[in-house]
C-alpha cells in the first residue's frame, strides 16, 4: 500500500515538473503575454532586411506565416538584431525566435536549437567588377571585410592560417550594409559572405552592374530559423509546420518570390535557383549542422 501511495506521488510530482516546463515554453509565454517577440536583420537580404520601417524577406515572411498558423491572434513584434547579439537576446529571452540569415552549425548549437534547414548557402567573395579579381589567390595582400559575429570570420583567419604567403588584411564591421559600403567606396578589395546576403547587396546598390560575385565556395553552410535550446515543443511545432510546407511545395513557391522575382525596395531579382542541396533538404526536412556539409567543399 505504501509503496503504491509513493509511486502515485512520484508520477504526480513527474506530471506537475512536465506541466511546469511545458508552461514555460514559448508557446505558453506567446499566449499568456498576447505577443511574441520575432528577431530580424536590416542588412541580410533576401532573407531578412529592413525596407523603410518595414521588415521583410524569405525568413520573415516564412515566420510571420508559420507563427500565425501556430499562434492564432497572438501579436508578432519584429526586433532588429545583429550577429552579435542575437544569441545572447534569444537566450535571456528578450527575443523568442529569430528569422535572420543564421548559419547552423555545431557551436551554435550548443546554445541554441535550430528549426530544419530552409536555406543552404555557398560563401564567397563580392568584388568591384572592375577589380579583375576572380580567385582567392589574386586577393594576395589586399583588404576583404567581412561581418563581426559571422561564421566568415574563423573562416578567414583559417584560410589566412593556411596559406601564409597569402597576407590578407582581414576588416571587420559591424553589419553587412557596413561591410557592403567598404567594398562599394574601395576600403575593401573584397567583401566575403554568404551568396544570398552578397546577392542582396549588390541588388540593392546603386550600380548593381559595379560589383560580381567570385571564387570557389568558401563553405557551404545551412541557414535555419534559430529558437531556444531545450523548448522541444516549440521546436516540434515548427519543424511540423516546415515539413507541411516543404511537402505541399508552398515553400519552394515562397523561395522563388524572394530569390527568382523583383524584391524590394528596387525591383531588383537576386536569381540563385533552388540548389539540389536545398530541393534535397526540403524531400528530407533536418537540422544537420554546417559540419555536415562540410566534405562537400573542393
Amino acid at each position: 500500500m505504501k509503496r503504491s501511495i509513493l509511486w502515485s506521488a512520484a508520477a504526480l510530482a513527474c506530471t506537475v515538473v512536465a506541466a511546469s516546463a511545458q508552461e514555460a515554453g514559448t508557446l505558453a509565454k506567446a499566449k499568456a503575454a498576447g505577443a511574441i517577440t520575432m528577431g530580424v536583420r536590416e542588412a541580410s537580404p533576401p532573407l531578412s532586411y529592413s525596407v523603410g520601417s518595414s521588415h521583410v524577406g524569405y525568413h520573415v515572411e516564412l515566420c510571420e506565416q508559420m507563427l500565425g498558423k501556430l499562434l492564432p491572434g497572438v501579436a508578432i513584434r519584429p526586433m532588429v538584431v545583429t550577429p552579435q547579439n542575437r544569441l545572447p537576446l534569444l537566450q535571456n529571452g528578450t527575443i523568442d525566435i529569430e528569422c535572420g540569415s543564421t548559419t547552423n552549425n555545431a557551436s551554435r548549437q550548443q546554445q541554441a536549437a535550430f528549426a530544419n534547414t530552409t536555406y543552404i548557402t555557398e560563401a564567397r567573395f563580392a568584388v568591384r567588377a572592375t577589380s579583375g579579381i576572380e580567385s582567392l589567390e589574386q586577393l594576395k595582400g589586399k583588404t576583404v571585410v567581412t561581418t563581426t559575429g559571422t561564421t566568415l570570420v574563423q573562416r578567414l583567419r583559417r584560410i589566412e592560417a593556411d596559406n601564409k604567403g597569402l597576407g590578407l588584411g582581414i576588416v571587420l564591421a559591424k553589419d553587412h550594409a557596413e561591410s557592403f559600403l567598404l567594398l562599394e567606396t574601395g576600403r575593401a578589395d573584397a567583401f566575403a559572405m554568404d551568396d544570398n546576403t552578397l546577392a542582396g547587396n549588390i541588388s540593392n546598390a546603386r550600380n548593381p552592374s559595379d560589383f560580381r560575385i567570385v571564387g570557389k565556395p568558401l563553405g557551404i553552410e545551412p541557414i535555419a530559423i534559430m529558437i531556444r535550446k531545450d523548448d522541444a515543443s516549440f521546436k516540434r511545432a515548427v519543424d511540423t509546420y516546415l515539413a507541411g510546407v516543404m511537402a505541399s511545395g508552398e515553400l519552394e513557391k515562397l523561395y522563388a518570390k524572394w530569390f527568382m522575382a523583383p524584391i524590394p525596395p528596387r525591383n531588383a531579382i537576386i536569381n540563385i535557383p533552388l540548389s539540389d542541396s536545398l530541393k534535397a533538404a526540403f524531400q528530407s526536412p533536418n537540422d544537420r549542422p554546417a559540419e555536415a556539409y562540410e566534405a562537400r567543399l573542393p
